[in-house]
């Protein structure tokens, strides 16, 4: 049985809810099938948590430029780049971009308007580029004195990505909605919003919904997955392999002049390419497939690393081996 009504619950979908109010500050959780679709329930809960409470001009979205939250018209919107949000008609308003890491921006935009903030915890597309400590703890302080709602989109970070079950538990900052998704089904299509039972009980009958979300099948393996991530083998396991990655990721770009930083945390890692490889992360990325080696752009300018988090350390030395032979190509070229 791999479906059943939403008018039901089903046992692996409690089960799996329990297990992610039990390892986060959630108290309610909302299950969908991607990202996009997580983080919409997300940005449609904020607005009409605002709406009940505030009336209807509390509608304002802050979120951050070169971010990205999916392919949905509200998502790609939310996101910040135009490459992704161009050439669909008239944009949705009330969405205001500003620079990530920068705090005195956050604040210029946050009025008593503003219904939520919208972050990553690390920019994943924008760059592996994670957020300062301060500039977290900031907007939960701006959320608070203007009764808006941070929203921390953790589909790439969230799962153990980062040394962590969830990145927020890094820094100390809680979100009132986190969103996750990839590697929450270990490769099956299942997300979820998390968040508090005040806020959750604002998505009444009707007000949204999903037909194929938190199935039996889904939150089965789901489970299966949460149970292997959040054990103190694989997340210290993952602290480790970031340290292995990053020493030899940083002497290859000494050695050939390609890096000028390796950046991110646990195994969610980026190599900005210096001046003279500005521009060329595809080059990068087409030299390494020449190696049979699977990596992946983050942006034009930055190499993104996101291997299993049960990697075994043979298997980066020789996935890091065929790197380097990659770049030595390429820079030799």
């Amino acid at each position: 049985l791999w479906h059943v009504s939403n008018v039901f619950t089903n046992e692996p979908a409690l089960r799996l809810a329990h297990k992610l109010i039990d390892a986060t500050f959630a108290e309610r959780v909302f299950f969908c099938n991607s990202g996009a679709e997580a983080n919409e329930a997300a940005f449609k809960l904020a607005r009409r948590v605002a709406f009940d409470r505030f009336g209807s001009e509390k509608y304002e979205i802050i979120a951050a430029l070169n971010s990205f939250h999916g392919r949905t018209l509200f998502t790609v919107n939310v996101g910040g780049q135009s490459k992704y949000s161009d050439g669909f008609g008239p944009k949705i308003t009330g969405i205001t971009h500003v620079p990530y890491n920068d705090l005195a921006a956050l604040k210029a935009a946050v009025t008593d308007k503003t219904c939520a903030v919208v972050l990553e915890p690390i920019q994943g597309e924008g760059g592996v580029l994670p957020a300062e400590l301060a500039y977290l703890q900031g907007a939960r302080e701006l959320c608070d004195a203007h009764d808006a709602l941070l929203v921390f989109d953790e589909v790439q970070t969230g799962m153990g990505r980062t040394g962590h079950l969830f990145a927020y538990q890094h820094y100390g900052v809680t979100p009132d909605i986190l969103t996750s998704a990839k590697s929450l089904g270990g490769g099956f299509p299942i997300a979820a919003m998390l968040t508090r039972e005040d806020l959750a009980k604002h998505l009444v009958v009707g007000t949204h919904g999903t037909t194929y979300g938190g199935n039996p099948l889904a939150c089965a393996v789901a489970e299966a997955v949460i149970d292997v991530i959040n054990t103190p083998e694989v997340l210290a396991g993952v602290n480790a392999k970031h340290d292995l990655f990053k020493a030899r990721l940083e002497q290859i770009g000494k050695q050939y002049g390609i890096f000028t930083q390796v950046r991110g945390m646990g195994l969610l890692i980026g190599c900005v390419l210096s001046d003279a490889f500005k521009g060329k992360a595809k080059d990068v990325f087409n030299a390494a497939e020449k190696e049979n080696l699977m990596i992946l752009q983050a942006g034009p300018d930055v190499v993104r690393f996101a291997p299993s988090l049960v990697v075994e350390e043979a298997d980066i030395n020789e996935g890091l081996d065929r790197f380097e032979r990659a770049v030595k190509t390429l820079t030799q070229a």
